[in-house]
């Protein structure tokens, strides 16, 4: 995203050195709070920036994120979400996502109408082609929740979906009736707006309800497009 103002760049490293010290002060029971307010003052910033670009005179009312004190004290997050638009190429309607078993994986480009998901080749990888089953598989879910942020494992960005409780237990049917199968038919396709985000593989049931988006491999996300993806798959206010 090529932004044409100073408020998204300062904004994002703002937040990521908020993010920095969070996971530096580790136990801080503030810190949750400090990592989601970083995360929307990003939305903000971005959201003024796309209409600034598409020429809007009317003056934009912004509710701030704010905390909440709950009865034992700890500061709780409270905030409005809004689907991006714009540059994401969203046009305002929250983006669904399909969760897909994978059905079979070639190191080459998918052929024309062969309704498989194209990774394009970059420079650390070859192209491949995933086939996935629409009929067995979650299409068109609505989560309830995206969050951008980065691995605690080895730091990369990634976006965290919390799926529903229908969902969720539809969710633990799909994994743990692939968990057993031979690679790549005990990986599922995570596909929005066509497009395959990632193909993790699953070793047994996940109850959790939880899904990580990383892309097609470890560490294809950066700040901007985790935090454009969390925003647009988020429902709105």
């Amino acid at each position: 995203m090529n932004d044409s103002t100073e408020h998204p760049p300062r904004a994002t490293s703002l937040h990521d050195a908020l993010h920095t010290h969070v996971l530096e002060t580790g136990a801080d029971p503030a810190g949750p709070w400090l990592t989601g307010l970083a995360d929307d003052a990003l939305r903000v910033a971005r959201r003024r920036q796309r209409l600034a670009r598409a020429g809007a005179a009317a003056v934009v009312a912004v509710v701030a994120a704010c905390a909440v004190a709950v009865a034992d004290g700890t500061p709780q997050h409270a905030r409005v979400v809004r689907p991006a638009a714009g540059d994401t190429g969203n046009t305002g309607k929250v983006a669904l996502i399909s969760i897909l078993p994978v059905t079979s994986s070639t190191e080459a480009a998918c052929g024309h109408g062969s309704g498989g998901y194209t990774v394009r080749a970059s420079a650390t990888h070859p192209a491949f082609c995933v086939h996935a089953d629409r009929a067995r598989g979650m299409t068109d879910v609505r989560v309830t929740s995206a969050k951008a942020g980065k691995s605690t494992i080895d730091g990369t960005w990634q976006v965290e979906v919390t799926l529903g409780s229908t969902d969720r237990t539809r969710f633990a049917a799909l994994t743990g009736s692939i968990a057993g199968a031979p690679p790549p038919r005990n990986e599922f396709a995570i596909v929005i707006d066509g497009k395959l985000w990632g193909n993790p593989s699953v070793a047994s049931s996940i109850t959790g309800g939880r899904l990580e988006i990383v892309g097609a491999f470890v560490g294809d996300l950066t700040s901007a497009t985790a935090h454009d993806l969390a925003l647009r798959l988020n429902p709105g206010s």
